[in-house]
Protein backbone atom coordinates (compact mmCIF):
# COMPACT_ATOMS: atom_id res chain seq x y z
CA UNK A 1 0.00 0.00 0.00
CA UNK A 2 1.23 3.76 -0.35
CA UNK A 3 -0.28 6.08 2.10
CA UNK A 4 -0.55 9.86 0.74
CA UNK A 5 -0.73 12.00 3.37
CA UNK A 6 -1.16 15.96 2.75
CA UNK A 7 -0.64 18.58 5.28
CA UNK A 8 -2.19 22.00 5.05
CA UNK A 9 -2.36 25.03 7.33
CA UNK A 10 -6.20 24.76 8.36
CA UNK A 11 -6.74 28.64 8.30
CA UNK A 12 -5.57 28.80 4.48
CA UNK A 13 -5.62 25.60 2.76
CA UNK A 14 -1.93 26.20 2.20
CA UNK A 15 0.91 23.52 1.87
CA UNK A 16 2.92 23.00 4.59
CA UNK A 17 6.21 22.16 3.74
CA UNK A 18 8.72 19.98 5.71
CA UNK A 19 6.36 19.17 8.64
CA UNK A 20 7.38 15.94 9.50
CA UNK A 21 4.21 12.92 9.35
CA UNK A 22 4.99 10.32 11.37
CA UNK A 23 3.15 6.66 11.30
CA UNK A 24 2.61 4.26 12.79
CA UNK A 25 0.37 0.39 12.74
CA UNK A 26 0.22 -3.15 12.73
CA UNK A 27 1.05 -5.74 10.82
CA UNK A 28 -0.40 -7.83 8.57
CA UNK A 29 -0.75 -10.21 11.78
CA UNK A 30 -2.26 -7.29 14.17
CA UNK A 31 1.40 -6.75 15.26
CA UNK A 32 2.85 -3.52 16.62
CA UNK A 33 6.56 -3.10 17.28
CA UNK A 34 7.42 -2.92 20.85
CA UNK A 35 4.76 -4.67 21.96
CA UNK A 36 3.36 -7.65 23.08
CA UNK A 37 4.60 -10.36 20.15
CA UNK A 38 6.60 -7.32 18.64
CA UNK A 39 8.21 -6.38 21.29
CA UNK A 40 11.78 -7.48 20.25
CA UNK A 41 11.35 -5.16 17.43
CA UNK A 42 10.62 -1.42 17.72
CA UNK A 43 11.03 -0.33 14.07
CA UNK A 44 8.41 -2.32 11.97
CA UNK A 45 5.15 -0.57 10.89
CA UNK A 46 6.81 2.56 11.80
CA UNK A 47 7.82 5.91 9.81
CA UNK A 48 8.83 9.52 9.33
CA UNK A 49 8.73 11.21 6.15
CA UNK A 50 9.10 14.94 5.70
CA UNK A 51 6.63 17.04 3.21
CA UNK A 52 7.57 18.53 0.57
CA UNK A 53 6.44 22.10 -1.20
CA UNK A 54 2.81 20.49 -1.76
CA UNK A 55 2.56 19.43 1.52
CA UNK A 56 2.84 15.35 0.78
CA UNK A 57 4.71 12.84 2.89
CA UNK A 58 4.40 9.52 1.32
CA UNK A 59 5.19 6.26 2.69
CA UNK A 60 5.08 2.66 1.09
CA UNK A 61 3.90 0.43 3.99
CA UNK A 62 1.42 -2.53 4.16
CA UNK A 63 -2.67 -2.68 4.63
CA UNK A 64 -2.73 -2.58 8.64
CA UNK A 65 -3.68 -5.63 10.45
CA UNK A 66 -6.38 -5.66 13.06
CA UNK A 67 -6.13 -6.14 17.09
CA UNK A 68 -8.57 -6.91 19.40
CA UNK A 69 -10.66 -4.69 20.29
CA UNK A 70 -10.31 -1.60 17.61
CA UNK A 71 -10.95 -1.20 14.03
CA UNK A 72 -8.36 -1.04 11.50
CA UNK A 73 -5.65 2.19 11.83
CA UNK A 74 -2.95 3.51 11.54
CA UNK A 75 -1.85 5.91 14.27
CA UNK A 76 -0.70 9.57 12.87
CA UNK A 77 1.56 12.38 14.31
CA UNK A 78 2.40 15.89 12.80
CA UNK A 79 5.08 18.03 13.43
CA UNK A 80 5.67 21.59 12.17
CA UNK A 81 9.13 23.09 13.61
CA UNK A 82 9.72 20.78 16.49
CA UNK A 83 6.01 21.10 17.61
CA UNK A 84 3.38 18.54 17.63
CA UNK A 85 0.27 19.98 15.66
CA UNK A 86 -1.81 17.18 15.36
CA UNK A 87 -2.42 13.39 16.66
CA UNK A 88 -4.62 11.31 15.49
CA UNK A 89 -5.75 7.89 13.31
CA UNK A 90 -6.50 7.34 10.20
CA UNK A 91 -9.28 4.85 9.36
CA UNK A 92 -9.93 2.74 6.17
CA UNK A 93 -13.75 2.50 4.86
CA UNK A 94 -14.82 -1.28 6.35
CA UNK A 95 -15.74 -2.08 2.99
CA UNK A 96 -12.03 -1.70 1.23
CA UNK A 97 -11.35 -3.97 4.65
CA UNK A 98 -13.70 -6.58 4.14
CA UNK A 99 -12.22 -7.00 0.76
CA UNK A 100 -7.95 -6.85 1.80
CA UNK A 101 -9.15 -9.35 4.18
CA UNK A 102 -10.24 -12.27 2.37
CA UNK A 103 -7.08 -12.33 1.01
CA UNK A 104 -4.02 -14.04 2.44
CA UNK A 105 -2.13 -13.35 4.82
CA UNK A 106 -5.15 -11.68 6.50
CA UNK A 107 -7.80 -14.25 5.97
CA UNK A 108 -5.67 -16.46 7.75
CA UNK A 109 -6.91 -14.75 10.85
CA UNK A 110 -10.34 -14.91 10.60
CA UNK A 111 -13.25 -12.28 11.12
CA UNK A 112 -11.80 -9.02 12.83
CA UNK A 113 -14.14 -8.37 15.75
CA UNK A 114 -14.88 -4.23 15.44
CA UNK A 115 -15.93 -2.50 12.51
CA UNK A 116 -15.85 1.46 12.25
CA UNK A 117 -19.08 2.33 13.36
CA UNK A 118 -18.53 0.32 16.99
CA UNK A 119 -15.04 1.66 17.87
CA UNK A 120 -14.80 3.68 20.62
CA UNK A 121 -12.53 6.25 18.65
CA UNK A 122 -13.45 5.91 15.52
CA UNK A 123 -17.14 7.11 16.65
CA UNK A 124 -15.37 10.28 18.53
CA UNK A 125 -14.99 12.11 14.98
CA UNK A 126 -13.24 9.29 12.83
CA UNK A 127 -14.85 9.60 9.49
CA UNK A 128 -13.59 13.07 8.91
CA UNK A 129 -10.04 10.67 9.04
CA UNK A 130 -10.89 7.77 7.17
CA UNK A 131 -8.67 7.58 4.16
CA UNK A 132 -10.09 7.47 0.90
CA UNK A 133 -8.32 4.51 -0.79
CA UNK A 134 -8.33 3.12 -4.79
CA UNK A 135 -5.95 0.49 -6.52
CA UNK A 136 -4.01 1.79 -8.89
CA UNK A 137 -3.10 0.50 -12.71
CA UNK A 138 -0.37 -1.81 -11.22
CA UNK A 139 -2.93 -3.32 -8.07
CA UNK A 140 -1.38 -1.38 -5.42
CA UNK A 141 -3.93 0.24 -2.81
CA UNK A 142 -3.10 4.19 -2.71
CA UNK A 143 -4.47 5.46 0.73
CA UNK A 144 -4.71 9.57 0.51
CA UNK A 145 -6.05 12.36 3.23
CA UNK A 146 -5.35 15.80 3.59
CA UNK A 147 -4.74 16.98 7.31
CA UNK A 148 -5.65 20.63 8.04
CA UNK A 149 -3.33 21.61 11.04
CA UNK A 150 -2.68 24.95 13.02
CA UNK A 151 1.25 25.72 13.05
CA UNK A 152 1.33 26.21 16.76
Amino acid sequence: MVLRTFVVDASSCRPIRNAAVDIWHADAAGVYSGFGAGASNRTFMRGIQRTNAKGLAQFRTVYPGWYQGRTVHIHVKVHVSSNVVHTGQLYFPDSMTDAVYRRAPYSSRGSRDVRNATDSIYRSGGKRSTLSVKKNSAGIYVATITMGVHRT
